[in-house]
């Protein structure tokens, strides 16, 4: 009877410390969010809302939506971000478990199980995705668009709940997170291994924080082709009624044929502002919360 409830308590730390961690970094990430996805959904500069620069962009969303259109499409991931960081939290432990068993190296095995854990988190938050990016491509006024769950029914409504609808864009979300995920996770937790500790909290903090920010931005030069593609195929199409991105890899050759290779790495400047220290407040918080509540709970 004490091993159940040791693992059920083991499982309830990785939620909670998973969720603050996932709440923390989307409320201070956000606005970054918003601005990788408008500069992914343009099409280069024949595009009639193009930005010209990531301070004209900025400047454009204060000045056309408001403060608070940087905070578009903000319900889905705080919603989301619970299941998903406890998702992500849980699914690593329990695999990097299981990889312990198998004759893989350490070493690899943390990185595959990041990537098994990124695969998992994909398919839960990939119908968050597609409503918070359909949000965030809306220039309206921040007053005048819908809110989170009348586009998330109007997409059902129209499209259904498939790979054309609330689960479009798949195998994208699943490219982005196992890549990113696979990376993350393996960087971070070899290095900080490698690394001696020290004494000094503040400088353990900051060890801690160096390598997350080292390990978030890494990933996100990696992943970002997937993200690209994601978002083309998650936001409005070029030609309403007219399906032009399709699949992952198709919408990558399209954008590389039609834009160039620089293309892929669209709204690469926030992703890294925001997945940078982002990454590394994750895995702070995480690892803080994660602490205090085995010692105290």
């Amino acid at each position: 009877t004490q091993k159940p409830r040791s693992m059920l308590r083991e499982a309830s730390h990785q939620i909670i410390a998973g969720g603050s961690a996932g709440l923390v970094e989307i409320c201070l990430m956000h606005p970054l969010d918003v601005v990788k996805t408008r500069f992914q959904i343009q099409r280069g500069s024949s595009d009639p809302n193009s930005y010209k620069s990531l301070g004209d962009c900025f400047r454009t969303i204060f000045r056309n939506e408001g403060i608070f259109g940087f905070y578009k499409g903000i319900l889905p991931p705080i919603v989301a971000e619970t299941p998903k960081r406890a998702v992500k939290f849980f699914t690593f432990e329990q695999y990097k478990k299981l990889l312990n068993l198998t004759p893989l190296s350490p070493g690899l095995a943390l990185s595959v199980a990041g990537l098994g854990a990124g695969l998992t988190e994909a398919v839960v938050v990939n119908p968050f995705e597609v409503v918070k990016v359909s949000l965030q491509a809306n220039r309206d006024a921040f007053k005048e668009q819908p809110s989170s769950f009348a586009q998330a029914r109007r997409i059902i409504k129209t499209d259904g709940f498939g790979l054309k609808g609330l689960n479009k864009g798949l195998t994208s979300t699943l490219g982005r997170h196992g890549v990113f995920n696979m990376i993350y996770f393996g960087f971070y937790f070899n290095v900080k291994d490698a690394i001696p500790t020290s004494s000094d909290p503040t400088l353990e903090f900051l060890r801690k924080f160096t390598i997350g920010l080292v390990s978030g931005t890494i990933s996100s030069c990696v992943n970002i082709p997937f993200d690209v593609a994601k978002s083309r195929i998650q936001g409005p199409q070029p030609v309403p009624g007219e399906i032009k991105y399709r699949t992952c890899f198709q919408t990558m050759a399209l954008v590389y044929r039609e834009e160039g290779y620089l293309a892929l790495y669209k709204g690469l400047v926030p992703k890294i502002m925001r997945l940078g220290p982002g990454g590394a407040v994750m895995l702070l918080v995480y690892e803080y919360v994660s602490g205090w509540l085995q010692k105290n709970w």
